[in-house]
This record gives structure tokens, sequence and C-alpha cells, in this order.
């Protein structure tokens, strides 16, 4: 049974209203927002109201989350109201072979949020993960429903240590971040999707010409690094990073080689010190 909203008030609830009044307005993206209390997953929730014809736009934030998922089937989850939990409902027009980069579009945006309101020097993960250092502090799941993609995040924000579910994990609050009141920071990462998803729309899902590519580089802690990339099918690709291509793919020299990944979990190789 959840607490009352106002039991800690070091986090306080989030305001559908407030919320619904600043982001939704005439020819903007985002057309619904709600917030709930508790739910299982807000990515399995919107999966089932696109499959019911709700509209692009359509924002479920939870308070708490009992079936919160990461990639590869992990189980997400953090104390309520310590965090930003929510899904959006995206209804691309351009091809699905450029909507690989609607989870790196929606991590940079996430990270630039970040950057701006917390001050917390945030860099990009491939393909969905925002580190501090080497410790996770968000993540993203994108998954496609029909026609449409619902794209999740899970950001840390007032977790604290003794909280963390990993120790490689983090927080805004552990990171002694300039801001850590969830209303200005959903407000923030909503407003950079909505910048970002126009700008790609607009060029027709092209990286290059709406300047996507460059700017998801310019944060990425993954090219240029050396990597172990766990495969499917049990299978390890070791090299260094190289660069992301125009559908949002890592690419990654290895023994003489250039790989293309559209998927896989990626390991950063730390640096060998003498």
């Amino acid at each position: 049974m959840l607490d009352s909203p106002f039991s800690d008030l070091d986090r306080p609830p989030l305001s559908q209203t407030a919320l619904t009044r600043a982001l939704v307005r005439p020819g903007g993206l985002w057309t619904d927002i709600t917030v709930v209390g508790r739910t299982g997953s807000t990515n399995a929730d919107l999966a089932q109201a696109a499959r019911d014809g709700a509209p692009q736009g359509t924002v479920v934030v939870a308070e708490a989350q009992s079936a919160g998922r990461g990639r590869l089937g992990r189980v997400w989850s953090a104390p309520p109201r310590s965090g930003l939990a929510f899904s959006v409902l995206l209804r691309p027009e351009p091809s699905p072979s450029r909507q690989g980069w609607l989870p790196l579009l929606v991590g940079l945006a996430a990270a630039s949020a970040v950057r701006r309101i917390a001050e917390v020097e945030a860099r990009l993960k491939w393909p969905n993960d925002l580190l501090v250092g080497e410790r996770k502090l968000a993540g993203v799941l994108a998954e496609r429903v029909d026609g449409a993609v619902v794209v999740g995040v899970g950001l840390n924000v007032s977790i604290r240590a003794e909280e963390l579910p990993v120790e490689t994990a983090t927080s805004l609050a552990i990171e002694e971040a300039a801001c850590v009141d969830r209303d200005p920071l959903i407000r923030a990462v909503l407003r950079e999707i909505e910048t970002h998803y126009h700008e790609w729309s607009e060029a027709d899902g092209d990286a290059d010409a709406c300047g996507l590519r460059a700017a998801y580089l310019g944060l990425s802690a993954t090219v240029g690094r050396d990597v172990r990339v766990e495969l499917p099918g049990e299978r390890v690709l070791t090299g260094r990073a190289v660069g992301v291509d125009g559908a949002g793919h890592l690419l990654v020299e290895s023994q003489g080689s250039t790989h293309t990944l559209s998927a896989g979990d990626v390991v950063h190789v730390r640096p060998h010190v003498p």
C-alpha cells in the first residue's frame, strides 16, 4: 500500500494538473499527461493504450512502479517519488529504418535537461543509459507496439546511497545536483524530447540533417572507448567504439573489421593504469 503522497516531505507528489497546464497545448507534441500513484510498468500501460488507439503524445507518469523494466528483462525499482518514471507514446512518420534513433533521442533529451536544470554532467552510454562518471543515473527503454513506439525513462532523483538497488547506480541527490525537484526536471525533459522529436520528424528522420547525431556524439560516453559487447546468443565482441551510424547503430572496430550493432549490452572497459 502506497503511503500518503505527503508522508515524505522531501519527496512531494507530482501534479497532473500543473504538468498538463504547462505542457499540453494546441499544436504541441504532448496531448495527454496522466500521473498515477502506482502501476506495474508505465511502458506496459502505454503499450496497451497504443493498441487501443491512444494518440501520439500520450504520457503516463508513475510515482511508484512494481514491475518497472530495463533492457534485457532486468527489473528496475526505486522508492516511491524518489525518481522520475514515465513513458511517452510516439507515432513517428519517418521510416522504421530510422526509428532506431528514438531511444537515443530521448536519452539525449534527458541528458540535456539534467545538465541544464540539475547542473550534473550526465553523458550517454549507447544505447540507452545516462551516466555520471561510470555510474548509472537513468535508463531508457523503447518498444515498438504495432505502428507506434513507446519510450520509457527511469531517472534517479532523490534516491539516497543506502537505497540504491546496485552499487553501480547513482542519483541527482548523491551527485549534489543543483535541482532535485522532480517537477521542473520532468518539464525540462519533456520539452527537450518535444524539440528534438519535432526537428527529427521535420528532417524525415535524417539524424545528420537535424543535428541529432552530432548532438548525441557530443555527449557520448561510449564512442572512443574500448568496449565489451554482450550479444544475443551468448556471443561477446571486444573492440573500440568508433561511432554511431545513420540508423543509430553502434560501430565497433575489432580485429581489423568494423561491426555494426543494433543491439547488445555494452560494458565500458576501464583503461589500464600501469
